[in-house]
């Protein structure tokens, strides 16, 4: 399968001294540099569900994503004012997805990601057990993948450190315990980098750590046909000042993409976008167009048909 391009606009709002806000100019740019989409960050001051409020101007923003010769590959929906962890009544962030998932059904995007909202430290400082937490998480994303099932639009969970249900174990069984209720539109998020914090460093993990001997490749390999969606991006191994695993650029990392790339082409995944994830790097446009130059050269030797 011939793999496309696209890039989070959020890479060019956070942490960034000069913030990208007229998403137009990101479209431009993009386009310029020869990328194939673009993956939208539903949250201000880009479009979202609130400010793109009608299916006029939702009309007008795809048809600009298709003037620049790009489309969409997925939507990140904003999610973050609501809990879901730390309370019984996931009601809020139900009506918060659906809100997005229209949005995602007016703009063509046929794939949502999603994350747990809270942060681990909920459950490092016991306002929530680990098993409540897990259970909250299963009945929320299932009932999510139901509604967006009815509208042909995948579920993509984006495990990663900063969160709760960070163990390879407990990745896979979330993953599984949402799919065996009928869901199979629901997967995980595999974003590169997570996956190597989360494997092969065990990064704020509760408890005993839980590291695969294999890494990123080995949850890879144990996450093989569960997997809606693929972000690729470097790891140094260190957590950001979020909290969360750093987003390196290409090269200036520890994963090994001539065998990452191949086994994620092999790993049975509904979707030829390669999603470049630039989240929090500062000056991400400085190496926005190296990051294409890397991702040309591995889709010429793993994805060129």
């Amino acid at each position: 399968m011939k793999a496309k391009l696209s890039i989070g606009s959020w890479a060019y709002i956070f942490n960034q001294e000069n913030p990208t806000n007229d998403f137009h100019v990101i479209l431009h740019k993009l386009h310029d540099l020869g990328y194939d989409g673009v993956e939208l960050g539903g949250f201000n001051p880009h479009p979202g569900p609130d400010t793109c409020d009608t299916r006029a101007k939702r009309d007008s923003l795809r048809k600009d994503v298709k003037d620049h010769g790009l489309s969409f590959s997925a939507l990140a929906a904003d999610l973050w004012s609501q809990k879901l962890l730390t309370v019984e009544d996931s009601g809020p962030y139900i009506a918060a997805f659906t809100k997005n998932l229209f949005f995602a059904e007016d703009l063509g995007i046929d794939c949502i990601r999603v994350d747990t909202v809270e942060p681990i430290t909920v459950i490092q400082k016991g306002q929530v057990d680990s098993k409540t937490a897990f259970d909250r998480a299963v009945k929320a994303f299932d009932l999510c993948s139901k509604l967006a099932a009815n509208r042909g639009i995948r579920i993509c969970w984006e495990f990663e450190p900063g969160f709760p249900i960070n163990k390879p174990s407990e990745i896979i069984a979330l993953v599984d315990a949402v799919r065996e209720r009928g869901n199979p539109n629901f997967g995980v998020l595999y974003d590169t980098c997570h996956a190597h914090m989360c494997a092969a460093i065990g990064a704020n993990q509760i408890g005993e750590k839980e590291i695969l001997p294999g890494g990123a490749m080995e949850l890879l390999e144990k996450l093989k046909g569960k997997i809606t969606h693929v972000h690729l991006i470097d790891s140094d191994g260190s957590l950001n000042e979020h909290n969360t695993s750093t987003h390196n650029p290409f090269g200036t990392g520890k994963l090994d993409f001539d065998k990452l790339i191949p086994a994620i082409q092999k790993a049975g995944v509904p979707s030829d976008w390669w999603c470049v994830d630039l989240c929090f790097w500062p000056h991400a446009w400085d190496v926005t167009a190296d990051s294409k130059k890397f991702l040309d050269k591995m889709r010429t030797k793993y994805a060129a048909a």
